[in-house]
């Protein structure tokens, strides 16, 4: 069903596209939300995100997935956000005990020693290890999502998770 909603959505179906749209809202929700830690900023950046997939969806050529499509989208709308936006840590802070107290009856307490630690690497290791280890994207399709060269994206990964093994480990 989907290769066909994805030949109609490109020559400008709009209900096979809002089909389309419909069913990766989650999966990009999910995804963004990880990246950045800020249940707002994830609702905004997946809006976003959407947005540019309507506007641009005749620029899909299908070479990849229609998802990893729309993390490469999703990836740039939050790099964007980020650079146009000046966040007070400690209303980050605040923001992020805010989600733990309304989620702790449902997580074990370790998922919020990894996310914290995830939220604390900069975004530049965060966003590699998280399509890397979370999402299982290969190296060069990271390298792509993020406008980054295959070497660089090994060796973020490679640092963000023994920074996040350093800081798990002094906390843990």
């Amino acid at each position: 069903m989907e290769a066909n909603d994805l030949t109609r959505a490109r020559n400008g179906d709009e209900e096979s596209l809002a089909r389309l749209l419909k069913e990766h809202y989650s999966f990009v929700m999910k995804y963004v939300w990880k990246m950045c830690g800020d249940e707002q900023l994830a609702y905004d950046v997946t809006q976003d995100t959407l947005m540019k997939a309507v506007q641009k969806i005749d620029q899909y050529r299908g070479t990849s997935k229609f998802s990893t499509w729309l993390i490469r989208i999703a990836t740039h709308t939050y790099i964007d956000t980020r650079r146009k936006q000046k966040r007070n840590e400690r209303l980050e802070q605040q923001e992020r005990e805010r989600l733990k107290q309304q989620t702790t009856h449902q997580l074990p307490e370790e998922w919020f020693d990894v996310q914290e630690a995830l939220w604390n690497l900069e975004e530049k290791y965060r966003i590699p290890v998280l399509l890397k280890h979370y999402y299982g994207f290969e190296y060069r399709e990271i390298a792509d999502m993020t406008k980054s060269r295959t070497g660089t994206v090994k060796s973020r990964v490679h640092y963000g998770m023994e920074k996040l093994r350093k800081e798990l480990n002094e906390h843990g």
